[in-house]
Formats: structure tokens, C-alpha cells, sequence
């Protein structure tokens, strides 16, 4: 028989698609803006998505804005022939930390994550030969240090997940576009195939396919999301701070899923990624 804990699990599970589809949404209903004229001056109104999104949205530090383009470019998949991944501007409407782009030639041989939080290390092996073009991605953001110095904005209790990786985040449980930030590019979902989100899987949030940026979320319990989330890596050391955040608790993000930004903030002091020995 189902629990009402249970219940309450699968309802933070359905809410989370829910709201994937509704950002897609209001991601074209921004598109479709009108351009307002009058005899002395023209404003273009650009609509932005504002809001919590399912494990996603993007933001930045020095805060500059993704300028829309007439034909959105769509990030192809790692291509063996040639070694290589594409990775395309974001969408309209998105803040960004620009800090440039990856390289397109990429490799496959397994690393090694390191995140340095307040709280400890969290170490992670990197799945490179399934998911190419995000292993190789998070290797560039953190030789630039894109990570440095930021807040995981959103956790769950009873659906058991901690991300991070938003630029701009207070995770105050105050800023309304905590969840938005992003490196001003995205690429292609990877090893989508018979994916499942169990205790110690690295995964990367999105807002609908091929909107990889630089939001990841770990998971430290059994979550049962369906396969939409490309998961890249497992972590091998760390999980027990997460159950130690999560303990305290989540300040509640007003969107009745049972997330918020954690009681305890998780901040992230450095990432390196090294070669696996």
C-alpha cells in the first residue's frame, strides 16, 4: 500500500515534468513577443523566463544577456569519426557567464571530479566514453573556473537531489532567478538509454532537450525521474554531506514540490577534473 510519504514522492516527481513543459512554453511565447513602435523610438520587448524550471535556467556572474538569433542552431551529438562535439549559442532570453566555449575536439578517456564544498569533498568518476560532450564541457567550465565561489541553489528532502552549478545563485531561498544561470552555450542530451537516477548519480538539469549548459544536480537517494536527464558521472566520496544538509532541511522556494534552497548553503570553492589513473 502507498504512503502518503510516497505519494508525496511521486507528486514532486510529476510536478518537476510539469514544469519542463511549461518553461518550453513560455520559452516560445517569448519568441512570439511583439515589437512596439512609436513615432520617436522602437523597443523591442524580449520576454524573459523568470522563475523556478525543472533542473534548470541560466544566469551569470558578470551578467551578460544571450542575444537572440534569427535561426536558434541546433548542438549536434559526438561524432567517433571525427572525435568531436558541437556546442551551439543558448537560446533567447537567457543571462549567461560567458567565459567562452569548449573545444569541439574531445575525449573519451574516464577523469575524476573533484568539487570542493564548505562541507568537504565530493569526488566523482566521469562517464567520458557515454557522454562525451558533457564530460568534456565540465572539464572546460572548470579550467576557467566557472565554478568557483558559488551556491548550490536548490535541494530536495523527500525527492533527494542537491544542484548546483547556476553562477548567479544567492540560494537564499529570496532571489527569484536562482536557477537561471548558464555559460551562454548548450549541447546535445547523452546516455538517455535505460537511465536511472539512483543514490550517487551526477546528472545535468536542462529545461528540455539539447538545453545542456552548466546546471548538474547529485542525487543521494532513489528519485525515479524518467530518463530525460543525461547522466555523466557517480560519485565515489561525499554523499554523506548531503545527507547531512538535507537533515536541516530546505527553505521552502514557493513552488509546493518539496524543494528549496538548502537550511545549510552549499557552496562550491573549486572544481578540478583530472585523468583517471
Amino acid at each position: 500500500m502507498a504512503t502518503g510519504k510516497d505519494r508525496q514522492k511521486q507528486l514532486a516527481r510529476d510536478h518537476y515534468q510539469r514544469q519542463t513543459q511549461a518553461r518550453l512554453e513560455r520559452q516560445r511565447k517569448a519568441r512570439r513577443t511583439a515589437v512596439i513602435g512609436t513615432s520617436t523610438a522602437v523597443v523591442v520587448v524580449v520576454g524573459a523566463v523568470v522563475g523556478a524550471v525543472a533542473f534548470m535556467g541560466r544566469g551569470d556572474n558578470a551578467t551578460a544577456t544571450a542575444k537572440p538569433s534569427a535561426a536558434a542552431e541546433e548542438p549536434k551529438p559526438y561524432d567517433p569519426s571525427t572525435g568531436t562535439c558541437s556546442y551551439v549559442a543558448s537560446k533567447p532570453g537567457e543571462q549567461v557567464k560567458n567565459v567562452g566555449m569548449p573545444a569541439e575536439k574531445v575525449s573519451t578517456a574516464p577523469a575524476i571530479m573533484t568539487i570542493k564544498t564548505n562541507y568537504g569533498d565530493i569526488v566523482a568518476n566521469l562517464d567520458a566514453v557515454n557522454a562525451p560532450c558533457t564530460v568534456n564541457s565540465f572539464k572546460f567550465l572548470a579550467s576557467k573556473d566557472y565554478f568557483d565561489d558559488t551556491r548550490c541553489h536548490r535541494m530536495g528532502t523527500d525527492f533527494p537531489i542537491l544542484q548546483c552549478g547556476d553562477p548567479l545563485a544567492k540560494a537564499d531561498g529570496k532571489n527569484p532567478t536562482d536557477g537561471q544561470g548558464g555559460p551562454g552555450y548548450r549541447f546535445v542530451d547523452e546516455n538517455l538509454a535505460g537511465a536511472k537516477y539512483n543514490r550517487g548519480v551526477l546528472a545535468m538539469a536542462n529545461s528540455g532537450p539539447g538545453t545542456n549548459g552548466s546546471q548538474f544536480f547529485i542525487v543521494y537517494g532513489d528519485t525515479g525521474l524518467s530518463p530525460d536527464y543525461t547522466p555523466f558521472g557517480t560519485v565515489t566520496k561525499g554523499l554523506e554531506i548531503l545527507d547531512r544538509v538535507a537533515k536541516r532541511g530546505v527553505i521552502p522556494g514557493g513552488l509546493n514540490d518539496g524543494t528549496g534552497a538548502p537550511k545549510r548553503p552549499v557552496e562550491i570553492k573549486d572544481v578540478t577534473i583530472t585523468s583517471k589513473s
